[in-house]
């Protein structure tokens, strides 16, 4: 028989039934980069145990229900599953057209923390209150932000084939963009974010085949805005206790050097496999602050020992590793520099996280992605993790 279109169609052929649909070689699902979706939902769900550890006997932070942190940490996972869904879906092509609008839009919000709309927390003035026991902190998806506009602008030329390299020029108008809302975080200031953004920046150039002289220059300004910003005072008393303390982890053990000392204390106490989980005498005392956010790995090093603590680091080297072979095997500039860009902020951003609990790195107040507790972070990452699916999903099918 014939099929509108003049498509000629076997009346003996059977459509595909659902099922058959679903796990079609060319279906999103069979497209999908399982390691990274399971790692970052196992790294959450371990998070989630580790959050209710910490909170569920702090009646200052839980108002009297121990399993307050807990559901509201499920609540954001579920609601990050929701963000990478929609990611994939909208995908990150059709993202790209909107880059301009969402690169206003972080300008706006990040603007609003300097009005009195904005709050501080934890010392940083870098949150929204929008009510009902919920803040916004959008410096974390000014990091989505500035990967997506710098991936635009450095790919257009060479995605398109009229170059092999992005040209001086437009690397300049990339470095700009990404400066101005970096520029504005410093203000509040969030040093952390800060940071993360700056090795995002390096690591969207070294991808996008940038010249070394860019990459050598920003590394130099980065040491040179370093220094101006502790000359000028831009530094709050904190953030300059804080880098005192990791110089010399013995100064004032019992006020600036504190945090990094209990850390270290509970991380010590975990042996091999741990003291159990609740039973963990350090995050039971509540000797270490923020441990539901901040310091959440030292849970994982108390209460689950080395073996809980490494399964973390495993987790996270999977998600790494699988956004590389996703930056290498993609056919277009604009998405390997989204992967790489994606790379350098989770890798440096946990490798700081935990480092400070170590010691081994100063006190920044930066998330650990995926395990610690807060909704920003939180959809934040798993925006990320959509974008490192739809890059994925997206490429072309092999034989």
């Amino acid at each position: 028989m014939t099929a509108p279109h003049g498509f000629s169609v076997s009346r003996y052929a059977p459509e595909r039934g659902t099922f058959a649909r679903l796990t079609a070689r060319d279906s999103v699902l069979r497209r999908l980069d399982w390691p990274i979706l399971l790692s970052a939902l196992a790294l959450s769900l371990m998070g989630a145990l580790l959050v209710w550890s910490a909170t569920r006997g702090r009646t200052e932070l839980n108002q009297g229900d121990p399993y307050y942190f807990l559901f509201r940490h499920a609540l954001n996972t579920g609601i990050g599953l929701a963000l990478m869904t929609g990611t994939v879906w909208l995908g990150h092509r059709t993202l790209r057209g909107a880059v301009p609008i969402l690169y206003g839009l972080s300008i706006l919000l990040i603007l609003a923390v300097l009005t009195p709309l904005g709050a501080t927390i934890n010392g940083a003035h870098a949150w929204i209150v929008v009510g009902g026991g919920f803040s916004l902190q959008p410096s974390e998806f000014v990091k989505i932000t500035i990967i997506l506009v710098m991936a635009m602008l450095l790919a257009a030329k060479v995605d398109a084939g009229d170059q092999l390299h992005p040209d001086h020029r437009t690397v300049a108008k990339a470095l700009t963009l990404a400066a101005l809302p970096m520029g504005i975080v410093m203000l509040m200031p969030d040093l952390g974010s800060v940071m993360v953004m700056a090795v995002i920046v390096l690591g969207v150039l070294l991808a996008s085949g940038a010249s070394n002289r860019w990459v050598l220059g920003l590394i130099g300004a980065g040491v040179l805005g370093a220094v101006l910003v502790t000359a000028l005072g831009m530094l709050d008393e904190y953030q300059i206790n804080r880098f005192a303390a990791f110089a010399n982890p013995d100064l004032d053990p019992a006020g600036v050097g504190y945090n990094t000392n209990q850390a270290r204390i509970a991380i010590g106490s975990g042996g091999l496999l741990g003291s159990g989980l609740f039973k963990g005498s350090q995050t039971t005392g509540q000797f270490v602050p923020e441990q539901q956010t901040d310091f959440v790995f030292t849970v994982a090093g108390e209460e689950l020992g080395f073996v809980g603590a490494g399964l973390i680091l495993v987790l996270l080297g999977v998600i790494l590793w699988r956004a590389c072979r996703i930056a290498r095997e993609t056919t277009e500039l604009y998405g390997t520099i989204v992967a790489a860009g994606i790379i350098a902020w989770f890798a440096f951003q946990a490798f700081e996280n935990i480092g400070m609990t170590l010691g081994i790195m100063p006190v920044a107040g930066l998330p650990l992605p995926f395990v610690s507790y807060g909704g920003s972070s939180m959809f934040a990452v798993w925006v990320a993790i959509g974008l490192l699916q739809s890059i994925r999903v997206q490429r072309p099918i092999t034989a």
